[in-house]
């Protein structure tokens, strides 16, 4: 969708450093994604509770890992 609006040359170009963008347009599609995606988070943590730690991506997959493993074996 194209849109025009006017942004803040400052805010612009801290964001295209912080995400490393070539492009003014990847700069604002990287910085609404990322927005977006922090919401969401808030928005789940909300209905979760709180959380002492949250796993990482890596963890995730060697929790799913082990109980494929345990899973395997018990089929035995």
């Amino acid at each position: 969708m194209k849109t025009t609006i006017d942004i803040p040359e400052k805010e612009l170009k801290a964001a295209m450093r912080f995400t490393k963008a070539k492009t003014k347009r990847e700069a604002v599609n990287v910085a609404l994604a990322e927005f977006n995606r922090r919401r969401r988070v808030e928005e789940l943590t909300k209905h979760l509770g709180t959380f002492t730690s949250i796993m990482t991506n890596e963890e995730m997959e060697e929790e799913q890992m082990r109980h494929q493993k345990e899973r395997l074996r018990g089929s035995r």
